[in-house]
């Protein structure tokens, strides 16, 4: 990945002119790099880290893996296309392992979800079996320090 790619990942939020500072050339190249990736679809958009605990707000999130049939001829992505058209549904994802899809939802509560896997998410064909994970609590998000007590962290190695 290239030098502006991942200072964008740290903070989207760099002017041009920090991020023309930070990588000794124009303002004017890196605002033309940047509407490139945007138009080739190599940056999807740009979103914010929030610490849900300081926000007034009992939406639940949870994990949900996904055991399902490959479909011929397309394997797994009919049925990842089809979950992702819900708009609870924040992301879809193949992965390797016990499971195939893990997916993750937000809700208003944890009955909401509940009732959106048994419903909506197994039964959809394909769809062998399901496991839920809510979240309790986040401590890091894309590098992020969410518990900030934790941000200067001083342990020490202990040998045996």
């Amino acid at each position: 990945m290239d030098s502006l790619l991942q200072l964008l990942k740290q903070n989207s939020r760099f002017s041009d002119k920090q991020l023309a500072s930070m990588l000794g050339t124009t303002e004017e190249d890196i605002a033309k790099q940047i509407k490139e990736y945007e138009k080739n679809g190599v940056i999807m958009g740009y979103s914010v880290i929030l610490n849900e605990d300081l926000i007034d707000d009992s939406e639940v999130t949870a994990f949900i893996d996904l055991k399902v049939t490959p479909q011929k001829d397309c394997g797994f992505d009919h049925i990842a296309e089809k979950i992702m058209m819900y708009d609870r549904v924040e992301s879809v994802t193949l992965m390797s392992g016990a499971y195939d899809l893990s997916v993750t939802v937000t809700g208003a509560d944890l009955k909401t979800i509940a009732l959106f896997v048994a419903k909506e998410l197994s039964t959809i064909e394909g769809v062998k079996s399901t496991s839920t994970h809510f979240v309790l609590k986040r401590y890091k998000e894309k590098g992020i320090f969410i518990d900030k007590k934790n941000k200067n962290d001083e342990r020490r190695m202990i040998s045996p």
